[in-house]
């Protein structure tokens, strides 16, 4: 079998220093150079996500990564001190007015990265998501 526990996902963005800044100096990820202009984000001590430059990179149209939280609105009230902008969204997702979903399941509340992938700061006290 090729799969192993030492999988890593990964997505594009379209300006890898923008991005650095953003994940490294906005969410507190740490960050580091790679090979060939990429860069990893260390979530923990076991895992990784490689983020790459694509000169042609779209915009993921789903959530390419989930941030489990304690608490929702005091995720969003400091993520949004530091500049971060909560996508309010209607119909069956409908968010209040501080962006976050509270309509049945986990709290949610999606906000973008400086290429537009879509990201997620979800409760779960446990943090076993």
């Amino acid at each position: 079998m090729i799969l192993t526990n030492k999988a890593f996902s990964g997505f594009s963005v379209n300006d890898i220093k923008k991005a650095k800044s953003f994940y490294q100096d906005k969410l507190g990820i740490e960050v580091t150079d790679g090979p060939m202009g990429v860069m990893e984000l260390h979530i923990n001590k076991d895992s990784r996500i490689l983020v790459y430059p694509k000169p042609t990179h779209s915009p993921a149209s789903y959530t390419v990564l989930n941030f489990p939280v304690d608490n929702i609105d005091q995720a969003v009230d400091e993520l949004s001190s530091k500049g971060i902008r909560f996508i309010q969204y209607g119909g069956e997702i409908k968010t209040d007015e501080k962006g976050i979903f509270r309509g049945g399941g986990p709290l949610i509340a999606w906000f973008e990265d400086p290429a537009g992938n879509i990201l997620s700061v979800i409760e779960s006290p446990e943090r076993g998501m």
